[in-house]
């Protein structure tokens, strides 16, 4: 038999036309950048995307940034830094920006946690769900299929409470999972919006920016759906950066500002 054309790899070649544009908001990870960037290269072999990662480092006092920097050595990751620490919305808007400045018609930018709790392999199911229409596709902690591993049971009853009230006082079609900073975007979308908004697109400071942006791209009549999550936060290294009762009245306080128009 002549092989001379049977291809012997069988995986899917990237099509550089369209890219999918990871973003890592980072503060003190240096334990999980490592396994999350091989997480990545993986999933993004597996699905033959061509890709890039835009890792933004808030100031961190570990060696987050020495970790980064090792990886981009055989894989494409860009590295941006805060010199002080500035917060989640700050990171992950100067994230979103960064990869929007970069992006291309066709791309899709996708941003996940960097602590190791966000499994990389769903990207490819939430790109193909962008591609097949969708303007914003999150990862939900509440769609049949979902698991939470190693939660603590208050703040799992914290978060249940919080999405109850989300969807009775800000209804967004399609939406379960208000918080959850596992999504992708349409490119375009995201260039839109930061015309529309520039900075204020992400204004709040705490882990409450994610309700603010969905908030933002739903008035924009964006179209949003949900893919079930494993959220596996027992993989998670080193300690939770989250203030629990500091982060439900924020919550509430952007609850109550929106709801009244301010």
């Amino acid at each position: 038999m002549n092989t001379e054309n049977i291809p012997t790899d069988s995986s899917p070649s990237p099509d550089p036309g369209r890219r999918v544009i990871v973003v890592l908001p980072a503060y003190n990870e240096e334990e999980n950048l490592s396994p999350l960037l091989e997480g990545v290269a993986r999933a993004m072999a597996d699905d033959g995307f061509a890709y890039e990662v835009v890792v933004v480092d808030d100031g961190s006092s570990d060696r987050s940034i020495e970790v980064t920097q090792s990886h981009a050595q055989r894989m494409p990751v860009r590295v941006e830094r805060h010199e002080v620490n500035q917060g989640l919305g700050a990171t992950i808007r100067d994230g979103l920006r960064t990869a929007t400045e970069m992006s291309r018609p066709g791309d899709v930018i996708v941003a996940l946690d960097a602590d190791n709790t966000h499994p990389p392999g769903l990207i490819g199911s939430m790109v193909r769900k962008v591609r097949e229409g969708n303007d914003v596709v999150i990862a939900s902690r509440y769609r049949y299929g979902a698991r939470v591993m190693g939660v603590p049971w208050h703040r799992r009853m914290l978060s249940n409470g919080a999405r109850t009230l989300f969807q009775l006082v800000f209804p967004v079609p399609g939406v379960r999972d208000y918080t959850c900073g596992y999504r992708a975007y349409r490119a375009g979308l995201l260039k839109e919006a930061f015309t529309r908004y520039g900075d204020d697109f992400v204004s709040e400071a705490g882990f409450h920016c994610m309700v603010d942006i969905l908030l933002k791209l739903h008035k924009m009549g964006s179209i949003i759906s949900e893919v079930p999550l494993v959220l596996r936060y027992d993989q998670k290294g080193g300690v939770s950066k989250m203030n629990v009762g500091r982060t439900v009245l924020q919550t509430l306080g952007l609850m109550l500002r929106r709801r009244f128009g301010r």
